[in-house]
């Protein structure tokens, strides 16, 4: 099973206006009973959209406030405001719909975000969070709906380095494939429907789980050595490490090299778009 978080979006709301059920694209073996059992976590999702986000955020969770530059245009997905106003995640088994979508490739691909002029700090374990809408599609804990993204951080907004992230050339789908990706893990964090605080974010539940879900970095695993920082060097990195940084990159892994092939990422064949970003939460900021 391939993610396909527009089409499915789309008939979700085909489903809503009582339009014909054959319009949504259903996989070559599922009876209609598991492509509408397909749909149900999407209701859910919907459900969670109409409560979340709050009119006002939270004050003690540190989200990334402001969007720097974004430029993508996907239908109905298309407002970079959902990339900065709270979490508003659907759990395990599906994705929220409050999320700006990236392009595949392209300017679009690319979404900057800041904290408002503040610096995320770089404290003991993991520093900040990324957010998308990863759900799982299987019985096997290990297989799910991903959107990876390459993920960098910067001082100045013009030079980045990143986590040199590792695709092991398996399945798409399989968790252990990717590795210092975002949007790999399922949300929990709801600000409406289930609160943490900014610390009960970071507290690993096992196997690089969150309490809240997302993906956490740790900026002590900067590495200058990533092909793909052509920016980053030895020194900069140290900087970063020794004072945290104010502007994250979040980059659709499809528009990315994976050095060793020398080709992009791998991206589900029929993916209407690129990653689909909830926000950020730092641990720390000053």
């Amino acid at each position: 099973m391939q993610k396909r978080f527009q089409t499915k979006t789309l008939c979700l709301l085909v489903l809503m206006l009582f339009v014909s059920f054959s319009f949504c694209k259903k996989s070559a073996s599922g009876s209609g009973e598991e492509n509408l059992a397909a749909l149900l976590p999407l209701l859910n999702a919907a459900s969670n959209a109409s409560v979340c986000p709050k009119s006002s955020l939270p004050t003690d969770i540190y989200l990334a406030t402001t969007v720097v530059s974004a430029s993508s245009n996907i239908s109905g997905f298309s407002d970079p405001k959902k990339a900065v106003n709270g979490i508003c995640g659907a759990g395990e088994m599906a994705g929220s719909l409050d999320v700006y979508a990236l392009d595949i490739t392209g300017a679009g691909a690319t979404i900057v975000l800041s904290w408002g002029g503040k610096t995320v700090k770089n404290v003991s374990d993991l520093d900040f969070v990324v957010y998308d809408n990863s759900f799982r599609i299987s019985d096997d804990s290990n297989t799910y709906a991903m959107d990876p993204s390459v993920v960098q951080v910067s001082i100045d907004g013009t030079n980045y380095c990143g986590f040199n992230p590792s695709y092991s050339g398996g399945n798409v789908n399989l968790l252990d494939s990717w590795t210092r990706f975002g949007g790999l893990r399922p949300v929990y964090y709801n600000m409406t429907t289930k609160p943490f605080s900014n610390e009960d974010l970071f507290i690993n539940t096992g196997g690089s789980f969150l309490l809240g879900g997302g993906d956490g970095f740790d900026l002590d695993q900067i590495d200058p050595a990533d092909p793909n920082d052509i920016g980053c060097d030895t020194t900069l990195a140290g900087n970063i490490k020794t004072n945290g940084f104010k502007y994250l990159k979040i980059r659709s892994a499809s528009d990315v090299n994976n050095p060793n092939t020398g080709i992009k990422f791998p991206w589900p064949p029929g993916s209407y778009n690129g990653s689909d970003i909830d926000g950020v939460v730092a641990r720390e900021i000053q």
